[in-house]
Order: C-alpha cells, then structure tokens, then sequence
C-alpha cells in the first residue's frame, strides 16, 4: 500500500517537500507565517493519507465502517485546511476563522451516526444524506471570504491580482469538478491545493522582492525597472516628499518617523487607481507613475492624496508633470515634478517657520 499511495501522490510530495525546503531558507516572511504554513502543509500531507486509504477501501468494498470515519475525517478537513489558508496567509486575523470548520467537524461526527450528511451501506455503496452539499457550502464561503480578502488589502496591481486570480481559479476548481468528474477528482484534491498555495508564495516572494519593506509602496529597483518598461506609455509623474520627518525622527524618534510614512504610503495607496503606481525611492521621497491618465485624472489623484493626508497629522508636498499627449521623457517629466514639489515644500517651511534640516 505504501508504494502505491507514493506512486499516485510523488508530484504531491516533491511539491510539499520543494514548499518545506523554501519555507526554510525565505528570509520575506516572519516566523510565525512560516510556522502557520508548515502546518498547513503537514495538514495537506495528511489528507492525502486519509483520501488515498479511504478510496483504496471503496475500491475493494472492504472496511465500510472505517471508510465512514475516514470520509467524516476528508469532509471536515476540507473547510478547515482552507480555513487554515485564510490563518496562514492573512495577516493579524483572528482564531474564529476556525469555527465555521470547527462547527462541519461536529455535524459530520453526528452524520457518522445519523447519516444527515452521509452513509456508508452495507454493501459500501455511498449515499448522501439531506446536509449532503453542506461541506461544499462551508468550502466555498471560506473560498470567497479568502478571495475577497486578499483582494481588499492587495494594491490592486497585476502583480499581486494575478496570484489571487490562480488561487481563486484553483479554489473554485476544487468545488465544482467533483460535480463534473465524481469522485476520482479526489485523489488529486491535494495536489490542486499543494500547487495553488505553492504558486502564489511564489509570487509573492517575487512581489517582496519588488517592494518597500516598510511602506509596502514599489521600490526604487522596480521603479527603475518599471519606467524602463513601455516608456511612451508614461503620461504623468507626481513626486512627493513628506515634510518635517527629519523633526519627527529627532524629537519622537525613529519608530514614530517610520510610523509616519508608513501612514503616508497607505494614504498614497488608498488614493492610487487603475494604471497608477507608487514607489518609495528613497528616505520620505516617493513617486507616482501614471500611465495612459489624462491631465482630468492625475489631478483627481492629487486631489485625493492631499484629502487623505490632510486627515493624518502628517503633511507632504507634492509636484506633478503631465506629458499631455506629448512625446516627453521620463527625465524630463521626473525634472518639472520635482521642480514642483521642492517649490511647495520651500512654501511650507517658509509659512510655518519650521526648521527644513
């Protein structure tokens, strides 16, 4: 049995085993996140223990009351794997993601006397019972609550939507095709989930690499990298520096100067929008791409950053340059922003009398 289960589950095992091996040497996540996916790893392991065992035991007829345990156990790990998805990939949320699972897990062990959920005849023939989708329901609202999630505190760019849509496309697969091919698609449940969670980490390793570990804005490499890319498709740029962080630093310190541009680069993110890019290029200097805007649209966005910033105790200025249809280079628009920026920042320490360094 065991040289059989490795023959029907080694692209499973090489997958958990390439995940364990990254988790390992990843220095993007903290230990706690790495602590949660292992366990969501071993957690996969397992059921692929229990469906390989289960179905071997639907195969030969045999051990009908075992099998009844077994799918109780593949019914109930279902919800609670995907729920253990949500623990491992969202950060600071709560244990009661577990409940919903929690609460499955308990109607299948009645169902396993009462058949509400499913039974196992005599003749090892399976029957589901009248709560028979309900393993399916609970799955699927842990899969959209996931989906929407991640997608709410994503910045929106492909870089990251890419990575929820496969995760989102795999999750839904895992729903819909028992219906399509019956009971055989089980026996790579597992691995469709192995894959999915090892592609988006993937992803989001290759996104670290590509952000500011503070802001969560794009860094200076991928802002180099980014306006190398389709320049002519580059129709404005705004450049922004925050004011006074040198005083913040001095008087609260550090931790509290940190705090504020982390507090500026989500009022940045909140204002972006589709085409819109943010980086952080340096201490409290950002920049803003905008491809394919109209004048119309990038003065809403710098409408929307001084409103949003005007609600924090913190305050920027701000310079944009506009191509207007024009062919204009990067250099060029990066040179008239700034001119912008710096002549609103001189304003601001000249009206509020504060010291600029």
């Amino acid at each position: 049995m065991l040289k059989e289960y490795i023959l029907r589950n080694w692209t499973l095992i090489l997958i958990l085993a390439a995940f364990v091996v990254s988790l390992k040497v990843t220095v993007f996540l903290n230990k706690k996140t790495i602590r949660r996916m292992l366990s969501l790893i071993i957690e996969i392991f397992l059921l692929s223990i229990v469906v390989f065992v289960e179905f071997s035991f639907a195969d030969t007829g045999t051990h009908g009351t075992l099998r009844a345990v077994l799918m109780a156990i593949r019914y109930s790990a279902t919800p609670f794997i995907l729920a253990q998805v949500i623990y491992a990939l969202v950060k600071r949320l709560h244990w009661l993601v577990f409940l919903p699972a929690v609460a499955l897990s308990a109607v299948d062990v009645v169902s396993f006397f009462t058949g509400i959920v499913f039974r196992v005849d005599a003749a090892g023939a399976f029957h589901r019972g009248p709560l028979g989708y309900l393993p399916f329901i609970v799955a699927g609202i842990y899969c959209a609550f996931l989906i929407y999630i991640l997608f709410k505190r994503s910045n929106k760019q492909a870089m990251e939507v890419i990575p929820i849509c496969f995760l989102c496309f795999a999750f839904i697969s895992g729903l819909v095709l028992p219906f399509v091919f019956g009971s055989a698609y089980a026996s790579i449940f597992c691995a469709t989930i192995a894959v999915a969670l090892f592609v988006y980490y993937v992803f989001s390793i290759l996104q670290q690499t590509k952000n500011d570990s503070l802001t969560g804005l794009l860094n200076r490499q991928a802002y180099y990298a980014d306006i190398d890319s389709d320049p002519e498709e580059i129709s404005a740029l705004l450049s922004i520096d925050m004011n006074g962080l040198k005083a913040v630093n001095d008087s609260e310190g550090h931790a509290a100067g940190d705090e504020a541009l982390i507090t500026l680069a989500l009022c940045f993110t909140r204002a972006l929008r589709r085409r819109q890019s943010g980086y952080r290029v340096g201490g409290d200097e950002f920049v803003i791409v905008c491809r394919r805007n109209t004048r119309d649209e990038v003065l809403q966005l710098v409408e929307r950053i001084r409103k949003s910033v005007a609600e924090t105790k913190y305050s920027c200025s701000i310079g944009y340059s506009c191509a207007d249809g024009r062919t204009k280079s990067v250099d060029a628009l990066l040179q008239e922003s700034d001119e912008m920026m710096y002549a609103e920042k001189a304003r601001y320490y000249a009206s509020s009398g504060a010291e600029r360094r």
